[in-house]
């Protein structure tokens, strides 16, 4: 598993992009992990899917919520991670009203999941191999503060938490 002081794995995000501009062509975009983040302190935070009940009703409008406070924090950007394809992120940035706030992007494949060693294995309940509920800051690619959920629990990577972290 990732941990403290590790530099993101080089893996490769989906973003989908309603309109086109700075640079981003309408539709799925590759967002390299790597480039992305260089010198940027990001506020990751990752979990199991879409659509479902405690990221859709507490994890992301947390996010969204405390957007201001973690920019004023000194975070640049706020990344939401999850094993979806950038069709079904871009749907629920929709629903979520993320735009301007929080990137949504797709792990369609669990690479980074799998990278970071924080996959949680849903296939008995029909939803396969996903990301486990975590958050993390990130300073320039490397990793500043981890905070992994226990299975079921939303506890430790909530917006709250990591802007505290954040203001360090």
């Amino acid at each position: 598993m990732i941990k403290v002081g590790d530099t993101l794995p080089a893996t490769t995000l989906m973003e989908f992009s309603e309109v086109e501009g700075n640079g981003c062509s309408i539709g799925p975009n590759p967002v390299d992990v790597a480039k992305a983040t260089a010198g940027k302190t990001i506020a990751l935070f990752a979990l199991p899917g879409a659509f479902t009940p405690t990221c859709s009703a507490k994890h992301v409008p947390g996010y969204v919520e405390k957007f201001a406070d973690l920019k004023a924090a000194g975070v640049d950007e706020v990344w939401c991670l999850s094993v979806n394809d950038a069709f079904v992120m871009g749907a629920w940035a929709r629903d979520q009203k993320t735009d301007g706030k929080v990137r949504m992007l797709a792990d369609g494949s669990a690479d980074f999941a799998r990278a970071v060693g924080l996959t949680l294995d849903l296939t008995g309940k029909g939803m396969g191999v996903r990301s486990a509920r975590y958050s993390m800051l990130v300073k320039d690619g490397k990793v500043v503060t981890l905070n992994v959920e226990g299975p079921g629990k939303f506890e430790v990577s909530d917006a709250g938490t990591l802007l505290a972290q954040a203001r360090g």
